[in-house]
């Protein structure tokens, strides 16, 4: 009987865990990160007009969600200028101004050209390695037109120069401006073309790094952020 009783708990015990799988199939959540990423796109390729109310509850009723992941996607929309929030009418789509991104292009080129010649004279040999290892690896996933690959390798490219640099402040302002680009470099490195030239130039910044040539990183970055504006407003237009 003892023996019975076992086995019928063992067995109550896999019928439970065979219904199990079916939890994890009912966790999937859309994070706000996801949410936003999605709004940016839309808001970037202009599907989303500027003006056009974001609202909460329709929102959530798209994505599948309670409005808690939707109001954290809207703040990450509005911290990087892509939404404002407007008495009696929420969050709205912020205009995108070409001059808004020539000035957030100017900023960024100063703040990595500088990043890149203090990390020309600050970075281990390891960190010089893994840089160069990376720009291969990246023009490898270039040729074979992985592009979310492309775009996440060359979030990990600057941030190895940042951090390069040894300067915890100067990082952290490098981040930050980074992220309120991030939607605008997302949409220009999906073209073949402009991935190619990226590694063109990535290869002259790999190198001047790699040579400990200061004044020549810091001139190949201040010209790949030149560059990299002129694709985003190229697309815009």
């Amino acid at each position: 009987m003892t023996q019975n009783f076992s086995q019928d708990n063992s067995s109550q015990g896999t019928s439970s865990q065979g219904t199990g799988p079916a939890a994890p199939a009912a966790q999937k959540p859309l994070h706000s990160a996801v949410i936003a990423g999605q709004l940016e796109n839309e808001i970037i390729a202009g599907e989303l007009k500027a003006g056009s109310k974001l609202d909460e509850i329709a929102l959530a009723e798209r994505f599948g969600v309670s409005r808690t992941p939707v109001r954290e996607a809207l703040h990450i929309l509005a911290s990087r200028h892509l939404a404002e929030r407007v008495p009696y009418r929420g969050v709205i789509v912020a205009t995108i101004t070409r001059e808004r991104i020539d000035q957030l292009f100017e900023a960024m080129g100063e703040i990595e050209a500088t990043c890149g010649r203090l990390a020309a004279e600050r970075m281990t040999m390891s960190e010089r390695a893994a840089l160069e290892t990376l720009h291969l690896d990246m023009v490898e996933m270039a040729e074979a037109s992985r592009h979310e690959a492309y775009e996440d390798g060359n979030t990990r490219f600057h941030t190895l120069i940042f951090e390069g640099t040894h300067n915890d402040e100067l990082i952290q302002i490098a981040h930050s401006l980074r992220l309120k680009l991030a939607p605008f470099r997302r949409s220009q490195l999906r073209a073949a073309a402009r991935m190619k030239k990226s590694n063109q130039e990535h290869a002259l910044i790999v190198g001047a790094i790699i040579e400990r040539n200061a004044k020549e990183a810091e001139r190949t970055l201040r010209r790949h952020l030149v560059s990299a504006a002129r694709a985003v407003l190229e697309h815009m237009t």
